[in-house]
Formats: C-alpha cells, structure tokens, sequence
C-alpha cells in the first residue's frame, strides 16, 4: 500500500507526511519532488515522526527543474526507491500539447530514466488520461516499456490489465531469456569464448538481461 500526500509547499504537506509515517505504508508518494533537499527534507520529516524501516519514498517528477535535477533527485536519500512521471504537470509547465508518441515530453523521459538507472530505482511511467481510448493507452504502454520503463501509473480500472500484459514479460521472452541463460553456462562449463543463440552471438550483457527478465516473471509469478 502507498499513501500518496499534498506536495511541498502546501499547507498540509506535514501534517500529510506525520499521518503517513504513523499508519507505515510500503511507500509514501510525494508530488512536485523537483531538488535533492526536497527528497532529504521528506526522509528527515517521516523519520521524526516514527515511520517505519519498511517506509520508501516514491517521488513524483513533473516539472522543468526535476527534469533536468533528476540525476542529483534519484541519488538523494536511502528511503528513495521509485520515481514517478508526472507527465500531466510536466506538459502544462512545459506548455507542450498532448500528442500521440509524446514528442514534446521525449527529453524529460530519457533524463529521469537515465537518472533513475545510473542510481538503480524503479521509475514509473506517466498516466494517459483518455481512459476511453483502450487503443492508445497500450500503445503509450507498449511506447514506455520500449523505453526502459519498468510500470505505468493508472488512472482507471480498466487499464490494469493491458499494462500488466504489456509491462509483463512475455512468453516468447521467458523462453529466450532461459535459453541464453542455458547456453551461456554450458559454454562457461566447456572454456568456450564465443556462444551463440539462434545465429545471434550472446555477450554477458545479454545474460544479464535474461536474468533480470526471469527474475521480474518469477517475482509476478509469486504475487499472482
């Protein structure tokens, strides 16, 4: 469970973040997270008042500043697990229109995601407010996980399941992915330099990636 509160700057932010630490959700969600103070002042805030070890903080970027800050956002504090686009807040400071592929955001996207791989979180993708569109929203979903985003944030419903399907990794993968893995051992085992899969040459960085993949499907697996 996560309690997301009102951002920095509002009347009820303290307050918001003292009720949060109390009940100890797996994570609190903080808008407007736009400098690395901010994420500090939200750690020192939840730890005085008693929030658990368990307690993350999922911080929400969706403005200019934390785009370009992202990198300095994402290393800021240890409770700081996930980053979260905030694309509708994003465009509007941005004035930019909302359009199919996302061009105007396109910068914005790459240097949270750089940001958030170079410190090791997961970030999420933004919502797509069209929720009678089920068309575009796969494909903005389909869009997110071909850049390297590791979920959606969902404004309906009826999103749940075509993100799960797209953001899951697929049968065809889960093959592939064992595949590799098996080859790579079996030519480790026998002092062989130079594996192959399907005609392809496979380096560790490909097994890598397998791994990750079988990691995330067994990690669905035990939730289902």
């Amino acid at each position: 469970m996560t309690i997301r509160v009102n951002g920095p700057g509002t009347e009820w932010h303290a307050d918001d973040l003292r009720a949060a630490a109390e009940a100890g959700p797996d994570a609190v969600v903080v808008p407007k997270v736009d400098s690395a103070e901010t994420v500090r002042d939200v750690e020192r805030a939840l730890e005085a008042a008693g929030a658990p070890d368990h307690t993350a903080v999922w911080a929400m970027v969706e403005t200019p500043r934390a785009m370009l800050d992202a990198r300095a956002v994402a290393a800021a504090g240890e409770r700081l697990t996930v980053l979260v686009m905030g694309t509708n807040d994003l465009a509007k400071e941005l004035h930019a229109e909302h359009v199919p592929g996302r061009a105007p955001l396109l910068t914005g996207l790459s240097l949270a995601l750089l940001a958030a791989r170079e410190s090791g979180k997961v970030i999420l993708d933004g919502v797509y407010n069209d929720v009678k569109n089920p068309e575009g929203f796969e494909a903005e979903c389909v869009q997110g996980r071909q850049f390297g985003f590791d979920g959606k944030t969902l404004i309906h419903p009826s999103q749940v399941e075509p993100c799960n399907r797209v953001f899951a990794p697929s049968t065809e993968q889960i093959a592939r992915s064992r595949k590799i893995i098996e080859a790579f051992d079996e030519a480790t085992r026998e002092g062989r330099g130079v594996v192959t899969v399907d005609g392809r040459l496979i380096e560790n960085l490909h097994v890598e990636d397998a791994r990750r993949i079988l990691a995330l499907a067994e990690a669905l697996a035990g939730r289902a």
